[in-house]
């Protein structure tokens, strides 16, 4: 008899196991939304969200910022739908727990495949979320509207993603972040780095380190490069009265390269900064480190910094 309880106990467990497995939200690695996906869709290699790519049919998650919610409800959504090519033919008003929604519903024609779609506009404090799910008529008997619904409705929005997801969704690898600590990631392209407890960086604060991918490689020839560095650096934000204390260029992970060392002012408050850029050049592209600290807190900053530019190496 102790057997058999002990035997039922277990197969309650695996039983409850398996029913909170089918209902546990799903995060594509690097992003704050997550969903219970409908049987059938994977997480996104690529994107954001989930696919069922024998049957053509995705769910895509977007990130926008609290704010937007107003403005997309009152007449943002509907026209960038139709600009999209997506026959509107459904707008309703939804309450959900992490807040007021919106869902549009239509057909779009691509590729000669006319595609059922969805679009879910959610509000939350953090994020304004948008859930946006495609299936072509072909695979309706698969995933019937009310399937579709009821998963775009489980969308929950969870702190901050682990570090090391949203830097899986970067073109590069970062191997040692040298006691720096991410602050957030463009996916796609951009990282950003700090020393300190604040989210919102100031150089004059606390140092940065900005990483990231760009278009353009200058020719093989020195001068070349370091006019091209040159023409970067200008560009960077939130700096002015830049001067170049060097510039020369540099392998790096075995790749042409380029360094530059500058002095320059911080906008906001006149404040003495460093800044160093590091390019690695490709067949079409580039990869870009960007430090920069106060002037007086640069020495001990230097090496570390450049043990991450060691580290990068594109994917």
């Amino acid at each position: 008899m102790a057997r058999m309880i002990v035997f039922l106990m277990a197969l309650a467990l695996t039983i409850a196991d398996a029913a909170r497995a089918q209902t546990d939200p799903v995060f594509p690695p690097g992003s704050r939304v997550g969903l219970v996906p409908p049987q059938g869709f994977a997480t996104g290699k690529a994107f954001k969200g989930f696919a069922d790519v024998e049957k053509n049919a995705m769910i895509m998650i977007t990130e926008l910022p609290a704010s937007a919610y107003p403005a997309l409800e009152e007449r943002i959504a509907d026209d960038q739908l139709q600009k999209q090519g997506i026959t509107v033919e459904s707008r309703e008003t939804l309450t959900l727990p992490t807040g007021p929604a919106f869902l549009v519903a239509g057909r779009q024609e691509a590729g000669g495949i006319t595609f059922r779609r969805w679009v879910l506009f959610g509000s939350t404090p953090e994020l304004t979320v948008v859930v946006s799910a495609q299936v072509p008529e072909s695979a309706e008997a698969s995933y019937p509207e009310v399937t579709i619904r009821a998963a775009l409705a489980t969308f929950v929005v969870r702190a901050k993603a682990p570090p090391e997801e949203q830097l899986g969704s970067l073109p590069f690898t970062v191997g040692d972040l040298a006691g720096f600590r991410l602050v957030r990631v463009l996916p796609g392209n951009a990282a950003l780095l700090t020393d300190g407890p604040n989210d919102g960086v100031e150089i004059a604060e606390q140092p940065l380190v900005l990483i990231s991918v760009g278009r353009g490689a200058p020719g093989s020839a020195a001068t070349e490069r370091d006019r091209f560095a040159r023409g970067v650096l200008a560009e960077t934000p939130g700096i002015k009265e830049l001067r170049l204390t060097r510039s020369e260029p540099l392998r790096i992970g075995g790749q042409q390269g380029h360094e530059i060392l500058a002095d320059a002012k911080d906008v906001k408050t006149g404040t003495d900064v460093v800044v160093a850029q590091w390019l690695r050049f490709g067949a079409s592209g580039h990869l870009r480190m960007t430090g920069m600290a106060r002037k007086d807190q640069w020495t001990p900053l230097y090496p570390r910094m450049r043990t991450i530019r060691d580290g990068l190496d594109p994917r």
